[in-house]
């Protein structure tokens, strides 16, 4: 039902008559396995009223809604955007100044590169009252499935996210991103919104000191039934990628933890993923 439409129209005289505006809860959705949501989670999305919705939330996770929630698709792709963010933000404050109370559904969790933050401030200036029930990241997601533990004591005790998003325009697009220290050794790095920029992030972290042949991976929709992951090395990975046709959503990860999954997804039990195996011995 679109924001448009009668029941969510919003007047002066609505406004008023609401009083004290109604909560907003901010629900990380997880990876995209309905079945790796929490109970909080869950709970939360069976009493919704009004859900906001976006793209990366998995297939089923929208069953826990009742029939009779009003459902707003307000989901962000590259190039495609079906909300900006700042009317995402206003149509919260609007619904929950007019009483309604408002579940904000985002795949992962809200606070890991879900604009959580943003929201629950402006949430926060407003005065409204609202709730964080966090999810599994899509990182730790695609861990688990993947077979890639994000550290180890023998290959990584530190561990960064980043985002990858292009930046600028035509032939001179770059990743705008603190390089010497997503380059440093005995860490794992994981990219999200990188997949267009693969090469790119492949060439920096080289430059920047990390060797050629250190392991690196893509997991395509992880924790889903169509989960893949595409294997090699900074060097290889751009040209597997584009040979294998991986497409968004997307995580990229660096480092030598990306040698386990030989080992780990064997036994993985949590979906049956695919798993492309290249050149990382």
């Amino acid at each position: 039902m679109s924001a448009l439409d009668e029941p969510l129209r919003f007047d002066a005289r609505s406004l008023l008559a609401a009083g004290a505006p109604a909560k907003v809860t901010l629900v990380g959705a997880g990876p995209g396995d309905p079945e790796l949501l929490t109970i909080k989670a869950a709970n939360a999305l069976r009493a919704a009223q009004v859900v906001l919705h976006d793209s990366l939330v998995g297939d089923g996770v929208l069953d826990f809604v009742p029939p009779s929630a009003h459902r707003i698709y307000v989901g962000k792709r590259a190039g495609c955007h079906a909300m900006s963010q700042r009317a995402i933000i206003e149509l919260m404050l609007q619904l929950a100044r007019a009483g309604r109370p408002v579940l904000r559904l985002k795949g992962g969790d809200p606070y890991v590169f879900g604009r959580g933050g943003e929201e629950a401030l402006a949430l926060a200036e407003a005065g409204v009252p609202f709730e964080v029930i966090p999810g599994i990241s899509a990182a730790q997601g695609a861990a688990a499935c993947a077979g890639m533990p994000l550290t180890h004591r023998d290959h990584a005790r530190a561990l960064v996210f980043a985002t990858g998003h292009l930046q600028g325009v035509g032939d001179a697009r770059t990743v705008d991103l603190d390089w010497p220290m997503l380059a440093r050794p005995r860490q794992t790095t994981v990219i999200y919104m990188g997949l267009g920029a693969l090469p790119v992030i492949c060439a920096q972290l080289m430059q920047h000191g990390l060797p050629g042949d250190t392991p690196a991976a893509t997991v395509e929709r992880a924790t889903c039934s169509d989960e893949r992951t595409i294997a090699g090395t900074l060097e290889t990975l751009p040209a597997l990628a584009r040979v294998h046709g991986v497409r968004s959503p997307a995580l990229i990860v660096v480092g030598e933890v990306v040698r386990l999954r030989d080992t780990l997804a064997k036994t993985a039990s949590s979906i049956s993923a695919v798993v492309v195996n290249a050149d990382v011995a």
